[in-house]
This record gives C-alpha cells, structure tokens and sequence, in this order.
C-alpha cells in the first residue's frame, strides 16, 4: 500500500539513513514520518530517531541564510557540528556526503567543547550537554551559529532550534529572537513546519 504522500515528495535511502532530493522532504518528515517506537528493540529505536535527525540537520542547512562574514570564501563548507557524545553513528556523515548547498558542501566536525568550535554554522548540542546547555547556548550569544538543542526543557529554550519526540514523532521548536540574535534569517518555509516558541517558554 502507497504512502498517501508517496507522490508528493522524491525519496531515496542511502546506506545509513534518509536522503532528501526535495525540499519538501522536510515538511513530509514533519507531518507524516512516524517512528514506530513501540515494536522496535531499544538500540534500534535510537538509530532511527538519529538518522531522521540527520535528515533534519541536512535540511535545516538549506533553508537557513548565514551572513557572509560567516564563511572564509565563496567556497567555504557549511560546517555541521556535533558537540558532546555523537548519538549519529555513521548517519550524518551517509546523509551529507555529496551533498551541496548552494553550491557550498558541507561537513561534520566534532567538539568536545564549545571552546574548540572556531568555524561552525551548524551545532547539534548532543543530550550529553544538557546540563550546561544554557551555559553553552549563552557563550555562542551574537555568533551566527544555528545552535539545534537535543533536548526539549527550561535549558534549552536559548537554542535556536530544539528536538522534540512526542506521539513518537520526530519534531522541532524554533526560537526566532535566538535566530535574530545570531544574525541568521529561517525560511518562511522552515516556520510554517516547526512549532514556533516565543523566548522564555515552550509552547
């Protein structure tokens, strides 16, 4: 039996995980992918959850506008980092490799602090950090940095974009003055599929 939105969207999977070759993958993923946590064996449940995340942070990437003072040059990578313990195993790598955006091709590096970042556009705050989270989140204050928080609480509502699994689904919550704050600019079409949060409070 079809998918109802199998002809709406162009999906191929590669080795690890879900590529997108539409933009409007991103929207599928957000109203339609289930996990289906409830028959799968633990380790299996945290290696689906993590691949749909990667396929997030791979379309996050194409509908965020950095500054140029972002990059070094016109040929400059857009950066992904994972900061903390890495919950990807090989997904993120499978789901960016190749890829481009906008004519830039992208890159995952790894930090075990936010003191080693120097050139990064995108960080994935592993839940390893949860606990200085908002430390975290406040030292990268005024960088044009799209901070994504794997945690959903009162710590990570200075993130730009924070995780959510509810109903056993994979969503996110963007906190716009964050990404004003950071001089970043979210497409009209990254809003309407997220749960916008003013500052201060989930929704």
């Amino acid at each position: 039996m079809k998918h109802p939105a199998s002809n709406a969207v162009n999906i191929r999977r590669s080795r690890n995980g879900w590529r997108s070759t539409s933009s409007l993958y991103l929207a599928f993923l957000c109203a339609l992918i289930v996990l289906g946590l409830g028959s799968l064996p633990a380790k299996a449940q945290v290696s689906r959850e993590y691949q749909l995340k990667a396929v997030f942070l791979y379309n996050f990437a194409q509908f965020t506008d950095w500054p140029e003072s972002a990059f070094a040059d016109e040929k400059s990578p857009i950066v992904i980092g994972v900061l903390g313990s890495d919950p990807f195993g090989q997904a993120l790598n499978e789901t960016i490799r190749d890829e481009k955006v906008r004519g830039r091709p992208l890159v995952v590096e790894h930090y075990r602090r936010a003191d080693d970042i120097k050139m990064c556009h995108i960080l994935f705050i592993s839940q390893s950090e949860t606990r200085r989270l908002d430390e975290i989140v406040k030292s990268l204050k005024g960088k044009p940095i799209l901070t994504v928080a794997d945690a959903d609480g009162a710590s990570s509502l200075g993130a730009v974009i924070r995780f959510a699994v509810e109903n056993n689904k994979v969503h996110f919550r963007i906190n716009q003055e964050a990404a004003r704050s950071a001089n970043l600019t979210l497409s009209s079409r990254l809003l309407r599929v997220a749960d916008a949060a003013p500052p201060g409070r989930t929704p």
